[in-house]
């Protein structure tokens, strides 16, 4: 006969989660390193991973009634390769779909409402990357998975295309055998990172990161990393690709997370045209509202600058009157990377109507980058062919 904790497994399985992991909610030891990577700065300007990190550390903390911690992993693989154009955009793979949050809210709220019905006593909170929960350090206690040198966690069966969660409850539950790490001498994705922002093994310097630059930071992005961004416009899977225990993913069963219309390889040039009432529409249940119009916008500018593409230039023109400034800051950029006659007439007829200094000096940066620039260069942008589909996105 079955105990609780084997009903809950079942019932989490029934429920479409992949990797089910039980541990004790006690304090987490000093491995995960948090309180050296918030001291040293490296959560950029996510203010709220420094905000009472002691919740983070211990569950007890966010449930005082706390016993165990049950965490879970959903599937979220789809097999689509991104598609290695500068004339379109990369999104992380975890973006192509519905919103996962959308997706585990509801199995989350269903395997809870189970278990408080199976226990007139129980009490639970439930979390998906929505609280001061540490999803990944949680889930290797509890077996599901090992933190890789890439920070993600990673299954021997399923590679690291996992969506975490987790469900605390007062109840005394049989814990898992923590993971143990499998990820060897292999540096792989250390060397694959565009930006250098695996500072060391299992450390990531978030300020580096292009999923950071391209999502949670709501400011310009440091001028020195936006050539190394390319065409990534929302997130980042480079790391990922690149680990060997990916081989091994499998596609998942879930059809929210398969690639939605125009979010695999959407054309730049068409996204640079969006209103906000088109963002709002086109990611209405999807991850990339997260980085609102102006960062996107952001984005893609710099995806464009990256492109060389001159047929970008009548679009990013047409941004430097858009009411937002970063989005005028990063469109000078971008012109100024694409140079020519075309670009540098768009920027000097910026120039003598902007107001904002900021958007004044990129402005300027750029003219200067033009003029310096070799001739041949003005001529014949910097590109591979050009064979692309253009029905694509």
């Amino acid at each position: 006969m079955m105990n609780l904790t084997q009903e809950i497994r079942r019932k989490a399985v029934e429920l479409g989660f992949e990797k089910v992991g039980f541990s004790r909610a006690s304090r987490l030891d000093g491995r995960n390193g948090l309180e050296k990577w918030l001291s040293s700065g490296m959560h950029g300007e996510m203010h709220w991973m420094a905000r009472d990190p002691e919740k983070r550390l211990d569950a007890r903390q966010v449930l005082a009634s706390a016993r165990s911690v049950i965490s879970l992993a959903l599937n979220y693989y789809t097999r689509p390769p991104h598609l290695e154009s500068s004339y379109h955009g990369r999104i992380s793979r975890y973006a192509w779909g519905r919103d996962y949050h959308l997706v585990l809210k509801d199995r989350l709220r269903m395997l809870t409402g189970w278990i408080l019905t199976r226990e007139e006593s129980a009490q639970a909170l439930w979390y998906s990357d929505t609280g001061p929960i540490m999803d990944k350090a949680w889930a290797h206690k509890g077996g599901v998975g090992w933190i890789g040198k890439h920070s993600n966690l990673i299954t021997k069966d399923r590679g690291s295309w996992l969506f975490l969660a987790e469900i605390l409850v007062n109840l005394d539950l049989d814990s898992d055998l923590e993971a143990r790490n499998h990820c060897g001498t292999c540096t792989r994705c250390i060397q694959a990172c565009p930006t250098g922002a695996i500072v060391a093994p299992y450390t990531i310097d978030a300020r580096l990161c292009i999923s950071y630059l391209t999502i949670e930071l709501r400011g310009p992005i440091p001028r020195q990393l936006r050539p190394l961004i390319g065409n990534r416009i929302f997130g980042c899977d480079d790391c990922q690709d690149v680990c060997p225990w990916n081989r091994f993913a499998q596609p998942t069963d879930e059809a929210d997370f398969l690639p939605a219309d125009d979010n695999h390889t959407p054309r730049l040039i068409h996204l640079m045209t969006m209103t906000e009432e088109e963002f709002r529409r086109r990611f209405r249940n999807s991850p990339v509202k997260r980085a609102r119009l102006a960062g996107f916008l952001r984005n893609v500018a710099v995806a464009l600058g990256n492109s060389r593409d001159p047929e970008a230039v009548p679009v990013l023109r047409d941004s430097l009157r858009r009411p937002e400034t970063l989005i005028r800051v990063h469109a000078a950029w971008a012109l100024g990377e694409i140079g020519g006659e075309h670009a540098q007439a768009a920027l000097r007829d910026a120039l003598t109507r902007e107001e904002d200094q900021e958007v004044r000096n990129e402005i300027q940066l750029a003219l200067s980058r033009i003029q310096a620039a070799p001739l041949a260069e003005l001529v014949q942008p910097r590109l591979t062919e050009r064979n692309w589909d253009n029905s694509i996105g």
